[in-house]
């Protein structure tokens, strides 16, 4: 996949954006660069690998082939984040600058939600399969 394509706005963070959510995420620890390895991959790059995903609905190894950082480093920021519960708090402090901005009627709000059959399910008590549907062939000897 080449982000050539796709235009940087959909998933590159804005400065104003990103100097909202830094103060969100944790202070990793220092790094003894004696230790050798790579050296981490700064948290904004990891961001926009995460925001790169969910924007483009790409599976996360699909990333890889972007340039903005490997698949495994974003999906173990995305994971990180979302224990320490930044996502949630990134979420709060949207809802009260749209508050504080437009308003919201919290004394008005709406659910929805749909539950269909899986097209393909199969009967609901439909018999159990004891093996695979085709029996194992035998080698015939070549004569």
């Amino acid at each position: 996949m080449n982000t050539a394509n796709i235009p940087s706005r959909w998933w590159r963070l804005p400065d104003a954006v990103w100097e909202r959510i830094e103060p969100l995420l944790s202070k990793r620890p220092e790094r003894d660069p004696s230790l050798g390895g790579r050296p981490p991959v700064p948290d904004r790059q990891a961001l926009n690998g995460i925001v790169f995903v969910l924007r483009t609905g790409c599976q996360w190894n699909a990333l890889n082939a972007t340039g903005i950082c490997s698949s495994s480093t974003a999906h173990l920021r995305f994971q990180q984040w979302r224990k320490a519960g930044v996502f949630e708090q990134l979420w709060a402090i949207g809802l009260n600058e749209y508050d504080a901005l437009k308003g919201i009627d919290w004394a008005w709000q709406s659910m929805d939600g749909a539950m269909t059959k899986a097209p393909l399910g199969g009967e609901k008590n439909r018999a159990k399969s004891d093996g695979p549907s085709q029996g194992r062939r035998q080698a015939k000897p070549v004569v």
